[in-house]
Formats: C-alpha cells, sequence, structure tokens
C-alpha cells in the first residue's frame, strides 16, 4: 500500500513542466526544462496533464527525460517518511521509495509504439522478498489500472519479457533469454547492463478478431512477438494508458516516446 493509500496527506506539489512533445507522446525534440513530479494519489490529482507517477516518490525531469530518485532520500523528506509507514520493507525504511517506480503516460493508446533509453546506475539490493529474478525495466502496454494491463521489458535474471496482469493476477506471454549469465538472489543479483544505455521498444496492435500483438525489440533486435487471444481472460484491447515501470534500482532515462499509428 502507497503512502496516499492511507490518507498521509502528502499532496502532489505544482510543478511547471515544459516536456517534449516526443515525452509526451507526440514525437518532436526534447525540451530542456527541468522540474520534479511528485507523486499522486490519482492520475486527476497529477500536478502535469501528461503524467502521472503513481509510485516512487519523485520523478526528476532533465533536459533528456529524466530519472528516478538516486541514492537514499534524507529522512526528513516526506516521502521517506510516508514510505517507512505504509511500504517499509520494500523500500528499505522509506529511503528507497524508488524501489516501487511507476510512471503512467496520461495518453490512451490503441495501436501504437513505445520506446525508451535508460541507463541503470545502481542496483538497490533489499531484503524485500519482493526482490527477485522478475524486477526489471519494462514498458505498460493497454495500462487499464494497476490490476489489468500489459507490460513488455527486460529483468534482472537478464530475460526479456511480455507479461498480461488480468484482474490482478499476471500470465507469462513471452519469455526469452537476452544477457548471459546464471541468476542468483544474493550471489549475482543482475544480469542486466548497469551504467551503459539501453534501448527497449514495443509495437502494440489491437486486431479485429480482438486479440493483442505485442512485439518488443531490445536495443533494435526483434526479441519477443506474441498474441494474446484470451489468456487468464479476454485480451486488453481497448485504448488504455502506457508507461514505464522499474523495481530496486536507480535509473535515468535519456528519453521516452509513445506515438499511435
Amino acid at each position: 500500500m502507497r503512502p496516499h493509500d492511507r490518507g498521509f496527506g502528502i499532496r502532489a506539489i505544482a510543478v511547471a513542466l515544459c516536456l517534449s512533445a516526443a515525452a509526451c507522446g507526440g514525437g518532436g525534440s526534447s525540451s530542456s526544462s527541468t522540474g520534479v513530479l511528485q507523486e499522486a494519489g490519482s492520475m486527476a490529482e497529477s500536478s502535469n496533464p501528461d503524467f502521472w507517477l503513481n509510485s516512487g516518490g519523485e520523478f526528476f525531469f532533465t533536459s533528456g527525460f529524466g530519472h528516478t530518485v538516486e541514492g537514499e532520500l534524507p529522512a526528513d523528506n516526506p516521502w521517506h517518511q510516508a514510505y517507512a509507514q505504509s511500504s517499509p520493507v520494500d523500500t528499505d525504511g522509506g529511503s528507497h521509495p524508488q524501489n516501487l517506480f511507476r510512471l503512467i503516460n496520461r495518453g490512451t493508446f490503441r495501436n501504437f509504439s513505445q520506446e525508451t533509453t535508460f541507463t541503470i546506475q545502481r542496483l538497490n539490493l533489499s531484503r524485500s522478498p519482493n526482490r527477485n529474478q522478475s524486477n526489471g525495466v519494462l514498458l505498460f502496454e493497454h495500462y487499464r489500472d494497476s490490476d489489468n494491463l500489459y507490460y513488455a521489458g527486460v529483468r534482472v535474471d537478464g530475460a526479456a519479457v511480455v507479461k498480461k496482469k488480468i484482474h490482478g493476477v499476471y500470465h507469462t506471454l513471452g519469455l526469452v533469454p537476452v544477457y548471459p549469465g546464471a541468476y542468483d538472489r544474493n550471489r549475482n543479483p543482475n544480469l542486466l547492463p548497469v551504467g551503459r544505455a539501453v534501448t527497449i521498444h514495443t509495437d502494440t496492435r489491437s486486431n479485429g478478431d480482438g486479440s493483442v500483438e505485442i512485439t518488443l525489440l531490445v536495443d533494435g533486435n526483434p526479441t519477443i512477438q506474441v498474441r494474446d487471444g484470451g489468456v487468464g481472460g479476454a485480451p486488453i484491447a481497448e485504448a488504455s494508458f502506457a508507461g514505464i515501470r522499474t523495481d530496486f534500482m536507480d535509473v535515468d532515462f535519456e528519453s521516452y516516446s509513445a506515438n499511435a499509428d
């Protein structure tokens, strides 16, 4: 449960952000503006018309696109205090709210492409049982809400993945090894590159028969193509939101785009 879910009263702080069209889902070049987007309890409460920080405390916009909280939040930071009460295990006592980073693009998309170039700066090797091989850097596709969505991206165990979450239950649609090595939570907890840029790109299509196709490329290489005809429940085919998820890591995003066909 996140801080605002328990009514701690921490509300979005208004910030003047001039985001690039690319960051807002319409192509275009990057802006030079900077700012901080605060987590908000609902999309309607977000201080920015294009993005909602659903979880993670703060998102820092830069001349490229932005980055999660990096390092430890000071003890007097309101998000440290709030997460210390609501999610102490997953956020290391509130010091790493970025362990649960969820940034939602408020535009809705049915047939579209999405891409981000990111650099993992640091792994947060939390004692949380939720730090595991399924963590990674992932793009939300057809995000209806936190219990109904697709995601595609790369995981700390070195695999590329496409998953569907329907009524709160995850179903793996595709899983392909990309980065070599043997994952071990304690001895080898990450196979993804650290300190080096990686690009993930997705193409999502809703077909006339109601199915949904998702194609994932990693650094330009076609990696997974799946078709959901009803795994675990009806395909999530209607126009929905997009966005980014990361787990238990500090991440810089050099760019982000979501473009409708």
